[in-house]
């Protein structure tokens, strides 16, 4: 999460949506940049909502505007896959040797990797939601976002990409899945892109 004071802004960095970029790019412009733990980093609005941002009003007497990413759905879902791959090597915990995306993709339908979540669940909070919400496919309308509000030009380094690995998804799999992302599907399909 960045907070930017004197422009009422902050960054909700939803995970695996290009965060750790955004946080290198713009750290040095922040108020407040709470990278670690990552129950900071990734503050969801519900918890923003609830603590941080009625203490940001209570000190300037003014609403700050939320901004976050969102990745299409089921692409989100391959970057955790991959990401978790990367992770096994670092952390055996996260055992992830001969589980392949289509499986780790059915686990994921059947609730089984209830420590991912859901970016509907980041994003949302019951009738509210973040305020501005760009799709991470469409990062460029985001950047030009950013730099109107920020008065500078920005530059995204590309950081933390995780390994190129199979990700195909058999129909019947992918229509699983779908299913079971319905929530995430309809709040991305109900994001503007300049596209």
């Amino acid at each position: 999460m960045l907070i930017f004071w004197d422009q009422r802004l902050v960054f909700l960095a939803t995970p695996k949506a290009g965060s750790t970029a955004i946080e290198v790019a713009l750290e040095s412009l922040a108020s407040a940049s709470l990278l670690r733990p990552d129950a900071l980093k990734h503050t969801d609005i519900a918890t923003y909502r609830r603590f941080v941002g009625p203490w940001l009003s209570a000190q300037t007497g003014a609403d700050f505007t939320t901004v976050a990413l969102m990745r299409e759905p089921v692409d989100w879902l391959r970057s955790w896959y991959r990401f978790k791959l990367r992770d096994d090597h670092d952390d055996p915990r996260h055992a992830m040797d001969g589980i392949s995306f289509s499986d780790f993709a059915a686990r994921y339908a059947a609730g089984q990797h209830p420590e991912i979540g859901s970016q509907s669940a980041f994003l949302t909070d019951g009738d509210h939601r973040v305020d501005c919400i760009f799709r991470y496919e469409d990062i460029a309308s985001f950047v030009d976002f950013l730099e109107t509000r920020l008065d500078c030009a920005i530059e995204l380094p590309r950081i933390n990409v995780p390994p190129s690995v199979d990700v195909h998804l058999p129909e019947p799999a992918e229509a699983q899945l779908r299913h079971a992302m319905a929530r995430d599907l309809d709040v991305y399909a109900s994001l503007y892109s300049r596209g």
